[in-house]
């Protein structure tokens, strides 16, 4: 059972003071946080700003050993992007910037409506905050092991309640797109809890390296041309024994929504011996995809790019190689892969991750933070397609699936594949597991979309 906090400040850190001392934890939570603000009109916030964005071009060229695109959007200009694009996809989007400093955590918002809004917590020190976050991670990771609702709540009270109800709510916000620096790359950010909603309840969710650094051009994804591709037996790797099922019914999904299309021709896939480097790359070179999908492993590790890659019937495809592919001309729409795992905690492997978008070229990317068991991710693609088909963003495609497992209505019986639109049968070649419950955040809090959400 989940543990929920009072949502009185005091009683909220008495309780909390009272939790901790019953267990192992190092961590102290903080139930009042000492914030200060910076005067949105100040000459100098504007350049402080770009400074920022800049520092963080910076990390990522230096990660990546290249140039990337030069940071040159303000904050005003920021916020007419985001007006600009709040008219084009309906839903009204903000962007925060949550970057850890020695002595505070440094919190940035822009709206499409105003002047970015900053607060620095100093109460929140990085290594106060490095303690919650690994305690976060480790229990998250244990599907077996009640959420502990109040470590989740306190992170919610650092980075999302500054802002929740004088901007975010005040504002009418439905998505943010989140810019974390090192230490906060890795933070499931769906699974941040307020007490009584998690935050995927609430918004859309996308992760970026910087804002200058993301694909803001809005066209509506298309699923007439998908290339699904993957891989369930490999030399070297554990067995992915779903992927069959998922690239099945990933394909039935696009087939119901594209029947009646006169522009969809049908979509590609390549599996086991046929899902090589040369084949992805003479695929991406003929046909302009909306989407690929790879379900394979992709390991995002300690070290330099050439240590992360994703695996291949035959080969490794490494991080820092990526951008050989021809993915952007034009740029593929969305990249997913549905196998995926990352060095939580090491700045290099979140930095790979967070980074995918810009060494890929891809406007978007769905993936995962750490690997969900076989099942639950053919649970989760399932009904993310399913979600697409009926004509939701990416982000809130996402956002649907995970509420749907969150709340149970995705799951497994005997026989069946249960969806939030209905029971898909399960080929009788299927190992039975019974029935699975997804509803535990290690299922749903670890996927995340990475780059433009829209």
């Amino acid at each position: 059972m989940l543990k929920l906090l009072p949502k009185n400040p005091l009683t909220r850190w008495l309780l909390l003071t009272f939790m901790i001392s019953l267990t192992p934890l190092s961590l102290q939570p903080i139930a009042t946080t000492q914030i200060t603000e910076e005067n949105a009109s100040s000459p100098s916030l504007s350049e402080k700003i770009l400074g920022m964005e800049r520092g963080l071009e910076q990390e990522f060229e230096t990660y990546f050993d290249r140039n990337l695109a030069e940071v040159t959007q303000p904050p005003e200009e920021i916020a007419r992007t985001l007006s600009r694009l709040s008219e084009e996809t309906g839903s009204r989007s903000a962007v925060l910037w949550a970057i850890p400093r020695e002595t505070h955590l440094h919190l940035v918002l822009i709206t499409p409506d105003g002047d970015p809004i900053v607060r620095d917590l100093y109460d929140v020190p990085r290594s106060v905050l490095d303690t919650v976050t690994e305690e976060f991670h480790r229990d998250l990771i244990n599907p077996l092991s009640p959420m502990k609702l109040e470590i989740a709540q306190q992170l919610h009270q650092w980075i999302i309640e500054p802002y929740e109800d004088n901007f975010l709510q005040a504002e009418g916000i439905e998505t943010i797109l989140f810019c974390l620096g090192d230490g906060l790359r890795g933070l499931p950010l769906a699974a941040l809890h307020d007490g009584e909603q998690f935050l995927i309840e609430k918004y859309s969710l996308s992760r970026i390296p910087a804002f200058n650094l993301i694909n803001t051009n809005y066209d509506p994804l298309e699923l007439d041309q998908v290339l699904v591709t993957g891989a369930s037996e490999f030399p070297e790797q554990v067995p992915l024994p779903a992927v069959p099922m998922e690239m099945w019914v990933i394909g039935r999904e696009l087939r119901n929504h594209n029947q009646e299309s006169d522009n969809y021709t049908q979509g590609q896939y390549f599996f086991n011996e046929r899902f090589t480097q040369e084949n992805l790359q003479n695929s991406l070179a003929n046909t302009p995809f909306d989407i690929v999908h790879l379900a394979t492993h992709a390991e995002f590790q300690q070290g330099d790019p050439n240590n992360s890659y994703i695996q291949f019937w035959d080969s490794q495809l490494t991080l820092d190689n990526v951008s050989e592919l021809n993915w952007n001309n034009p740029p593929v729409e969305l990249l997913v892969l549905s196998a995926c795992e990352t060095a939580l905690g090491d700045e290099e492997a979140e930095l790979g991750f967070a980074g995918l978008t810009l060494q890929s070229g891809v406007k978007s990317a769905v993936a995962s933070l750490w690997y969900v068991s076989d099942s639950g991710t053919l649970a989760l693609m399932s009904e993310f397609y399913q979600q697409l088909a009926m004509g939701k963003g990416k982000a809130e495609a996402l956002r649907q699936a995970q509420i749907q497992m969150l709340r149970g209505n995705v799951h497994l019986t005997q026989d069946n594949l249960v969806l939030s639109r209905g029971a898909l049968n399960l080929p009788s070649n299927w190992e039975s597991l019974g029935r699975k419950d997804f509803s535990h955040p290690f299922y749903w809090g670890s996927f995340t979309v990475i780059g433009n959400p829209w």
